[in-house]
């Protein structure tokens, strides 16, 4: 069997705050008004919330209102934007863990977010990650960013979670959309879900979620303290049985998230042990 257990994060509120205000604040967008009274209404009229964000993106870039937005823009904020407390140590410490309970055991590090992919590409632990899934712009001939490439949200994260599983990686289905459809033989999933840990916090990740826990994984609810008007949102996540923990977004060691997912990890690399064991007698 493989010993390999999948750490699947979201980025926006989860690892860092919303990277996409970060930029649009840093541009002199209010980002209140932006999210309430430019994306809302859209999304009151039907739209999904993720190309909704894009396109009032693009028209502002295109309008002259902020500075054009290109890819080049796009990549230097992910080199600069902040993370939350303890996230550029918690991958190592991790991966520490894991070999004192089983040297056999090896750790991946995911990315699914409905956040914008070369933001997210050139973040400081970008490097972390075997593998990042996000939303993303097409470009023009300036490097402007032109209309909306691909789109990450709610189930479509799910989709990502079965590439994993499968072991698909970016490069190996880029340009082949219906790969992950692609029947596998019973008991040959590369990372099963029960291997799984997925970390988020809003609810663009509650199909992830479900998923994960579902198929004997574990999930972890974050929350910002800062961010009470999140709280109650968060606190449903546990309410609904969505999340197996729900701990505030701060990274540190010895802190509870930090706790949360060393514990988790313990737990599953015990359980591939004992199962080997068994496979092994």
């Amino acid at each position: 069997m493989r010993e390999t257990i999948a750490v699947i994060f979201d980025f926006d509120d989860t690892l860092a705050p919303d990277s996409t205000s970060g930029l649009l604040q840093k541009l002199g967008v209010d980002v209140e008004i932006f999210w309430r009274d430019e994306v809302e209404p859209l999304i009151r009229d039907d739209w999904d919330p993720v190309p909704a964000y894009l396109v009032k993106m693009i028209q502002k870039s295109r309008s002259g209102e902020v500075e054009t937005i290109t890819q080049q823009m796009l990549e230097d904020w992910g080199q600069r934007l902040p993370l939350h407390v303890g996230v550029t140590s918690i991958f190592q410490r991790i991966r520490d863990h894991a070999k004192k309970i089983n040297p056999r055991i090896s750790i991946e590090f995911y990315l699914i977010s409905s956040g914008i992919e070369d933001v997210l590409r050139h973040t400081q632990i970008a490097h972390e990650f075997h593998d990042i899934w996000a939303s993303n712009f097409s470009y023009d001939e300036t490097g402007a960013i032109a209309y909306p490439k691909k789109v990450v949200s709610f189930t479509d994260k799910t989709r990502y979670i079965f590439h994993i599983k499968k072991g698909l990686s970016v490069d190996a289905v880029r340009g082949k959309p219906f790969e992950v459809n692609r029947k596998m033989p019973s008991g040959r999933s590369r990372i099963p879900l029960n291997q799984m840990i997925f970390v988020g916090d809003g609810y663009t990740d509650i199909p992830c979620f479900t998923l994960v826990r579902k198929g004997g994984g574990i999930a972890i609810g974050v929350y910002d303290n800062e961010r009470r008007d999140r709280w109650g949102r968060a606190w449903g996540f546990v309410e609904d049985g969505r999340v197996s923990n729900l701990v505030p977004a701060d990274f540190e060691e010895k802190r509870a998230l930090s706790n949360s997912l060393i514990m988790a990890v313990e737990s599953l690399a015990q359980k591939i042990s004992l199962q080997g064991n068994i496979y092994q007698g």
